[in-house]
């Protein structure tokens, strides 16, 4: 393996909260490297059109954000390394960060690898994501004026953003497998009492139809067997998030769902190592939200190294 190549930043991660951190840290001159195995941007680089995002009134494309960022954070001197990281541990003071073709070293650690949306796993679900399929009523759900829509999911997540997506759509139908919901008694009852809410129980989706955008569902009765095609513009997905965070579960301190645990100040159960983001406990799970924990977490790992 190659000589270590050292840093005095390295960030897991290159969505908002990661490219937002590099831009910071690399300002401040220091060196900085953010590894990425996929694309940047994360899950904003699967949104068509982002609306609430400020500075930008009449939306912006969300791989168009991504690539922004991307580029503000190389001209000050950020290193973009697509690789994915391995292995992270402690090393002489500071950290050792491995991937499968090289060894990095840094003064400080930014946890920057957010959360997955769980995904139904069906035929048409990724081919059709940002077509239709969403996993974010905040960031999408003015696309569906007077629209018909269905919500995937029974929990509290499933009822609070369909009850959210009735400010927009004409019909919300909740799909759930069960017979009666997991969600709170309050969320439960506002949702069946809001005229524009109908529920298909005991019912999974199969398929989601369309060629360039959502134009139905393909559901079947888990009691009867019966399948059916039902006819909607958009499926949002409520199932839940999985953390990114199985790099760093055995080093540091994690809760019971996978979430990094973190001080107010972003500061993990390892001194020099920082969560931003929706890899965070507690974090919100908005675009704005995650830059604005980037630039916090830039801000205390600049700290840490002054003070080393």
């Amino acid at each position: 393996m190659a000589e270590t190549k050292k840093f005095q930043v390295v960030i897991i991660g290159a969505g908002g909260a990661g490219l937002t951190a590099a831009i910071y840290t690399s300002r401040a001159k220091l060196s900085t490297a953010i590894f990425e195995k996929l694309t940047p941007g994360g899950q904003i680089a699967l949104t068509d059109l982002v609306e609430n995002y400020p500075g930008f009134p009449e939306g912006i494309l969300g791989p168009d954000v991504s690539q922004r960022m991307e580029a503000q954070a190389k001209r000050y001197g950020t290193e973009v390394i697509y690789e994915e990281v391995k292995s992270i541990a402690k090393q002489n003071g500071g950290f050792q960060i491995t991937t499968g073709s090289g060894s990095y070293s840094a003064a400080a650690v930014i946890l920057a690898s957010g959360a997955s949306f769980r995904m139904v796993g069906v035929p048409g679900e990724r081919e059709l994501t940002g077509k239709g399929v969403s996993y974010c009523a905040t960031c999408d759900g003015a696309f569906f004026k007077e629209k018909e829509i269905v919500v995937v999911g029974g929990g509290d997540s499933a009822m609070q953003e369909g009850i959210f997506l009735t400010r927009f759509a004409s019909k919300v139908t909740v799909i759930h497998r069960r017979d009666s919901l997991r969600a709170s008694p309050i969320l439960k009852d506002r949702a069946k009492a809001n005229e524009k809410i109908e529920f298909v129980w005991d019912t999974v989706i199969e398929k989601i139809l369309g060629e360039k955008k959502v134009e139905g569902v393909s559901l079947r009765n888990v009691k009867t067997g019966e399948t059916r095609e039902f006819r909607t513009d958009g499926v949002f997905i409520f199932i839940g998030h999985d953390p990114n965070s199985a790099l760093v579960k055995e080093f540091v301190e994690i809760d019971e769902s996978g979430y990094v645990k973190a001080t107010d100040s972003l500061q993990t159960s390892v001194p020099g190592v920082f969560a931003a983001g929706e890899i965070r406990a507690g974090a919100v799970k908005q675009l704005v939200a995650a830059c604005g924990e980037g630039c916090e977490a830039a801000l205390a790992a600049q700290h840490h190294i002054e003070n080393l």
